[in-house]
């Protein structure tokens, strides 16, 4: 069996520490997908729930969502490297997740409470349009995905 690899992935904390990277865990698939969605294109799960605090535990992907990250507002092209953005969904005790007080920040005027990224946001890069691997994100990769969540409220 395959073993676990880590990719480099930007990590928007939701209290005050500013974004970075981390080493996102992914595994195997272990049963194979028809017309998997785009994070499992890879073959590989991804385990953003690492670093994803209050989120519920043993739930697998069953506990965050994604957003794919394939262009920005006013572009006619996609992405050649796209991301995927992974938000909590599912918390442990039932509660709201906390506001992302960087993605607050970052959004300015066009923040909207009811609309508002929650948790912490887990970054990841794919080396092509068809997902077909993973690949390091970067710190230069930070302007694309900061202009990206200035202007995308959350699913």
């Amino acid at each position: 069996m395959d073993q676990m690899l880590a990719y480099d992935a930007i990590l928007f904390p939701a209290d005050e520490r500013p974004p970075h990277l981390v080493s996102l865990m992914t595994s195997p698939l272990t049963t194979p997908m028809p017309n998997p969605p785009e994070p499992f294109r890879c073959g590989r799960m991804p385990h953003p729930e690492m670093y994803m605090d209050y989120i519920a535990e043993g739930l697998g992907p069953r506990s965050w969502r994604f957003q794919v990250i394939e262009n920005l507002e006013g572009m006619t092209r996609k992405f050649a490297t796209p991301y995927i953005v992974f938000y909590p969904v599912v918390s442990r005790d039932g509660m709201p997740f906390p506001l992302n007080k960087g993605v607050r920040e970052i959004q300015g005027d066009n923040y909207e409470e009811a609309k508002a990224w929650r948790g912490n946001l887990v970054v990841a890069k794919y080396r092509d349009q068809e997902y077909a691997s993973m690949m390091d994100a970067s710190m230069a990769d930070f302007p694309i995905v900061k202009n990206w969540l200035s202007k995308k409220p959350a699913p």
